[in-house]
């Protein structure tokens, strides 16, 4: 009998992880899937010639910095959570979702700025696809400020806190996932338009 209770503690624990979390996990490898498909068509379509030239707006510099530091806020405010320092929690996820919805509009501008220099979705393909990168990824913005959202309902409620992070990470991750594929989109721009 001994002898069978040490050969059950020497088994080892199967690897586990939340299913949520794998769940956005696996999401976000489809997403980057889509955009490497994308970015790839971009490359192949644009080495076939008839390529309209045009400059980036200016705007999606203060998109950048706005993105990187939104990412900053929202670290803090997980760190501040880790620490159940409610107050600094609370000013950091109210900065994160004004930061992205900033980053929103700023989105929103550069299709203004775009349709000023007469780049336009429908026509040549270098501004379609840079309607498509913007866009999608706007799509997937919009769901991660709404991700943002809940979780600042949560922290106003007190449920976010170091022993119920689960949904915080997740957020977290999320973000900077999405702030992580704007820049790669933006300098990818920067260097192929």
């Amino acid at each position: 009998m001994e002898r069978e209770l040490k050969y059950a503690d020497l088994v080892e624990q199967p690897i586990s992880m939340n299913p949520k979390k794998f769940a956005l996990w696996l999401f976000m490898v489809s997403v980057v899937m889509v955009f490497a498909g994308l970015t790839s068509a971009y490359i192949v379509r644009q080495s076939e010639g008839n390529w309209l030239e045009y400059d980036l707006p200016e705007i999606f510099w203060v998109t950048s910095g706005i993105a990187l530091l939104s990412s900053v806020t929202l670290h803090w405010a997980y760190y501040s959570a880790r620490k159940d320092n409610f107050a600094n929690l609370k000013i950091g996820m109210v900065l994160t979702v004004l930061l992205g919805i900033a980053f929103l509009v700023g989105q929103w501008y550069s299709w203004v700025a775009m349709v000023d220099r007469e780049v336009f979705f429908v026509g040549n393909p270098s501004g379609s696809f840079l309607y498509v990168f913007t866009g999608l990824h706007a799509v997937h913005l919009i769901s991660g400020v709404i991700f943002l959202i809940i979780v600042l309902i949560s922290t106003f409620r007190l449920k976010v806190h170091s022993r119920a992070l689960n949904t915080m990470e997740m957020a977290t991750t999320y973000w900077h996932f999405l702030g992580g594929l704007w820049l790669y989109l933006f300098m990818f721009l920067l260097l192929n338009h």
